[in-house]
């Protein structure tokens, strides 16, 4: 009788240790918007103000992640996103006060663009090239996870025409991509078509392409931002370089396949 009680409290003692043991192991599980078990991870959006970011950091904040803001108007930024995320305030061009924006986060999404034609200091040098360059290299010395850049599709394209009305945009935006490539970080860039305004879903379906082929298409800002979350974490998205359009017959993707089957960049 002895032997049986000794045998049932230890077998009691061992299902407790296995049962602690178990959440602990679920406590320190990391999904895609988890940083910890109590913190969702934080992604860094700069450009949150543009007509992209602003669909970034509404769908990031979705998915669960904290967002901080890269803004150069506060004031600004709050009347559009309030308290629901942290901002840092600078201008983009001041290279030495990036580090400190990146520091602590776990990712960037950057949709930074050149757009203020009213601004002559506003370049595609100083931007697409020079803010992200520094953006990249910060990132990476601050062990930021993963950096998911957008440009746009005809990068590759010496003679494109919009690198002759817009002061040689894409070529400066290539050389913003190239800049992140050097830094060895995971990454993800998404080059899509023409930005047009819609909700996520109001592109129909979505063609991905590689190589940058000169493809005419348009794609929502909604959908180009899902895609930016979607690509956060996800391994069948890092050290990806690819294209996207609209395909307005088909039907909204599977986000859970929808980076599977890219090539990746030769490194």
């Amino acid at each position: 009788m002895r032997d049986t009680v000794r045998l049932v409290r230890l077998l009691a003692v061992l299902f407790a240790a296995a049962i602690a043991s178990a959440c602990a192991g679920a406590g320190t599980q990391r999904g895609p918007a988890t940083a910890t078990a109590t913190a969702p991870a934080l992604v860094l959006v700069t450009g949150a103000t543009g007509g992209t970011g602003r669909e970034v950091v509404d769908q990031a904040l979705e998915a669960g992640y904290a967002v901080r803001a890269l803004v150069r108007d506060e004031a600004k930024a709050r009347a559009l996103f309030g308290d629901r995320v942290s901002y840092v305030a600078l201008d983009v061009r001041d290279g030495a006060a990036i580090p400190a924006a990146v520091a602590g986060v776990d990712y960037v999404i950057s949709t930074l663009g050149s757009g203020a034609r009213s601004d002559p200091t506003n370049t595609p040098e100083l931007i697409d090239y020079g803010a992200v360059k520094a953006l990249a290299q910060s990132a990476q010395a601050a062990e930021v996870k993963q950096f998911v850049l957008l440009p746009a599709m005809g990068v590759t394209d010496p003679d494109h025409m919009l690198n002759k009305v817009l002061n040689n945009v894409l070529l400066w935006k290539k050389r913003g991509e190239d800049a992140l490539r050097a830094t060895g970080m995971p990454y993800t860039i998404v080059r899509p078509g023409g930005l047009r305004d819609g909700d996520k879903g109001a592109s129909g379906g979505l063609v991905v392409l590689q190589g940058d082929p000169q493809r005419l298409g348009q794609v929502t800002r909604g959908d180009v931002a899902a895609i930016l979350v979607a690509a956060l974490a996800n391994d069948a998205a890092l050290f990806r370089t690819f294209e996207v359009i609209s395909d307005p017959s088909g039907s909204p993707p599977d986000w859970s396949t929808f980076f599977d089957g890219l090539e990746p960049d030769e490194r």
